[in-house]
């Protein structure tokens, strides 16, 4: 059948998330600027309930059964006084990961109402998460990479001419 290559093509590619062959970029606009600038965060996430639904947090001693391992690497990009433009690195792929440790950071994502972003939002900036799928970068099964690069969405657009950043400093010339 016609459908056969799509679906060989679709497991490849889960097989290529699930090895972690897959370089996954993304960026964020976050209250605060982490210190350091640049970083490693190695912090294993426990899933909360809660009422308005699961929430990930920082593991505590004696939840080991229970916690996963979860590594990311951010880059501060640019900041404004209150305001920081990161690059978020994941290591691994756990439920709201990013989130959650950037949380952990001191550092929340903008317009996250589940890790304390939609607290006290700058004048001009709308209340919705301000994380972002940048780039994606993995293997051609017939060599070479696929870099794919998505444009940020209009309120991102919108916060970083708000606090002056400038969204196509880091595009190929």
């Amino acid at each position: 059948s016609a459908a056969v290559p799509y679906v060989r093509g679709f497991r490849a590619l889960g097989k290529l998330f699930a090895t972690r062959n897959v370089k996954k970029t993304y960026w964020a606009v976050v209250k605060g600027v982490p210190v350091p600038h640049q970083g490693k965060i190695d912090v294993a996430l426990v899933k909360a309930k809660g009422d308005d639904g699961d929430r990930m947090r920082a593991s505590r001693d004696g939840e080991e059964e229970d916690e996963q391992h979860a590594v990311t690497h951010y880059n501060v990009l640019d900041q404004a006084k209150i305001v920081a433009w990161v690059s978020l690195r994941p290591q691994t792929g756990r439920q709201h990961q990013l989130r959650a440790h950037m949380d952990h950071l001191g550092t929340p994502i903008l317009g996250d109402n589940k890790y304390n972003g939609d607290r006290d939002l700058p004048d001009g900036v709308e209340n919705q998460l301000h994380l972002h799928a940048r780039r994606l970068v993995f293997p051609h099964p017939r060599g070479g990479d696929v870099d794919v690069t998505a444009p940020l969405p209009d309120h991102m657009l919108a916060t970083f001419k708000v606090f002056g950043f400038e969204a196509n400093r880091f595009d190929a010339r």
